[in-house]
């Protein structure tokens, strides 16, 4: 009986002893579990900040980035309102200025056309007066046209060289009726009115192709009407026809190189000693070249700028001169 008692004590105390192990072992588990939920907790705490310091962020950077897009936008709105106001006031000024020059222009053209038809009456009178030559004179004056007609100098009068003449004609109302601003090369290729014309044809028909035209009011206006007769030569003699123009200042030459390149659509290698164009500052020098040219059988237009006050008289003896007179009673608007 005692056997049994102590058996049984003895049982008891070994399941108490595993008893206090399993709860011993269930603390030290909870211990550890929640030692991970902490590490768990606090790494989630740092990864909600980490996530909310991102989108913070992320705001800020969109909000600058909207802010500098805005004013971008307002930046541009208003250049553009600026390039408006300046478009409407350069066509405003272009209205203005052209109506002006137009009218300036058409009030010296008609003065102008008075003095010729009072000129032209002069000399009608002046010819009845004349005595006719006598029949030798006829002769001799038939051999001298004769030989104008066999020389290689180009005439430009009506009665001498009608199939030039006419392709002349044709020519300049074609720049007139029919502008061509994107042509060939060598071609006019701006706006030719009808004071352009006049001077042209009076160039032609009148002098020539030899004599000075009352300046138009402007370099550029000059170039125009220049630009228009070395289209026409260019059209007739091919690369047989140069060009020699003369102005005192290099900025002068610059901006007759730079209309004619505008007018003739030609390039700055056109330009150059042995090439379509040749700029010079000294008469002396033209006129070198220009009998170079001729003895090359090439024929030269000598064009020479209003600015010029003296024109030397060896410049007169070739068969193509253009010289610009300044107006007596106008400023020039480019004299610098």
């Amino acid at each position: 009986m005692e056997e049994s008692l102590n058996f049984n004590r003895t049982t008891r105390e070994n399941k108490t002893e595993e008893t206090a192990e399993k709860i011993t072992s269930l603390e030290r588990q909870k211990q550890t579990l929640e030692a991970e939920i902490k590490i768990l907790k606090e790494t989630k705490d740092r990864t909600i900040s980490q996530q909310l310091e991102v989108q913070e962020n992320l705001s800020r950077i969109v909000k600058e980035a909207n802010i500098e897009v805005e004013n971008q936008k307002q930046n541009l709105q208003r250049e553009i309102e600026q390039l408006e106001r300046r478009r409407e006031r350069i066509q405003e000024e272009m209205r203005t200025s052209f109506a002006g020059v137009s009218q300036d222009l058409a009030i010296r053209v008609q003065g102008f056309k008075d003095y010729l038809v009072g000129s032209l009456q002069d000399l009608a009178a002046a010819a009845e007066q004349l005595e006719l030559p006598t029949s030798k004179q006829w002769e001799e004056a038939e051999a001298e046209e004769f030989q104008l007609l066999i020389s290689p100098t180009p005439q430009f009068a009506v009665q001498q060289f009608e199939a030039s003449t006419q392709q002349i004609r044709d020519l300049l109302e074609g720049y007139r009726i029919k502008p061509d601003y994107y042509g060939p090369t060598w071609q006019l290729r701006r706006t030719f009115e009808s004071i352009h014309a006049e001077q042209t044809n009076n160039w032609f028909f009148t002098q020539g192709g030899r004599g000075a035209i009352r300046t138009l009011g402007s370099r550029l206006q000059n170039i125009l009407v220049t630009s228009a007769i070395i289209s026409v030569l260019h059209s007739i003699y091919s690369d047989r026809f140069r060009t020699l123009v003369l102005a005192n200042s290099p900025e002068r030459l610059g901006e007759w190189r730079r209309g004619l390149q505008d007018c003739l659509g030609i390039a700055r290698s056109d330009f150059g000693p042995d090439r379509g164009i040749v700029l010079f500052e000294e008469p002396m020098v033209v006129v070198q070249k220009a009998e170079r040219l001729l003895e090359q059988n090439q024929l030269p237009l000598i064009v020479i700028d209003e600015t010029e006050e003296f024109i030397s008289l060896s410049l007169l003896q070739f068969p193509l001169w253009l010289a610009f007179a300044p107006d007596p009673q106008q400023m020039s608007g480019y004299m610098y």
